[in-house]
């Protein structure tokens, strides 16, 4: 069986499909893991979902941030935006069982006990362990009968510090924005929401997280994450594998085999 780790989809479901045939991807034998935004932006939101359903146990994911904008579109905490393209989604037949499956996915999951996948990453003063008890909290409230006023508290940027002792909808808010917006550092604790660019173009006072030393993680320990289009894949960090390579912004789409170490890329297409 072959693990496929492939970077955010976000509706370009045709270039999966290229992906996915490049590689002979079998549902039958091999899985398929996301790294989240499988949706949001673009055109194929219905078919993406659709698809990705349809592969029952042979396909895993973690949220991103634009997973958890269209739930919280859905419950009407947001409103819908041309830029979104959920319409078809929305209108979908299936959208309620779209929903429940979508909120019984984690922030962040684990492919063995030294391999972390989530969206944005590892915020550096966790562990791996820390990590995946901390999305447990976030799935239990996802699940909950409160789930949408729950949804309600994810927006904003405060705090941007980890303590121990946040409580509520601070704590519940700052699991969420590590999980899934995390981009820079401005302190080896503190983080950054502002600033997308690559970090060849970013301020010098500012740190991508991966570049934080984690004296949590060991040599053997690996993170696989999206979210940062701008850096192309490149970390420079044999145990930090970035997988947003951009193909809704008309790059590339791209994929990492767990057993080889390989990642496979479809260019963009019109």
């Amino acid at each position: 069986m072959a693990e496929y780790v492939v970077g955010d989809i976000q509706g370009c479901f045709e270039a999966l499909e290229r992906l996915l045939d490049s590689v002979g991807f079998n549902p039958k034998n091999d899985q398929l893991i996301a790294v989240g935004d499988l949706i949001g932006r673009g055109p194929q939101a219905l078919e993406t979902i659709d698809y990705l359903y349809s592969l029952g146990d042979s396909f895993k994911t973690v949220l991103g941030n634009h997973d958890l904008h269209f739930l919280a579109v859905y419950s009407g905490i947001r409103k819908l935006k041309t830029k979104d393209k959920f319409d078809a989604l929305l209108a979908s037949p299936n959208i309620d069982k779209y929903i429940y499956w979508l909120r019984h996915k984690p922030l962040a999951l684990a492919l063995d006990e030294h391999t972390l996948i989530s969206h944005a990453g590892l915020y550096p003063q966790w562990s791996i362990k820390q990590a995946l008890a901390l999305s447990q909290e976030v799935s239990d409230s996802l699940q909950s009968k409160d789930w949408q006023k729950i949804l309600k508290k994810m927006y904003g940027d405060q705090p941007n510090r980890w303590d121990e002792t946040l409580s509520g909808s601070s704590r519940w808010r700052f699991i969420v924005n590590a999980f899934t917006r995390m981009r820079y550092m401005l302190a080896p604790d503190k983080l950054e929401f502002n600033c997308k660019d690559s970090p060849d173009l970013a301020p010098n006072t500012l740190y991508p997280w991966f570049n934080i030393e984690n004296v949590n993680l060991s040599s053997q320990d690996s993170v696989v994450f999206g979210h940062w289009a701008t850096l192309a894949g490149q970390t420079h960090h044999p145990q930090f594998i970035a997988l947003d390579t951009g193909y809704v912004w008309q790059q590339e789409l791209t994929m990492w085999q767990r057993q080889n170490g390989k990642k496979y890329s479809v260019s963009y297409q019109d």
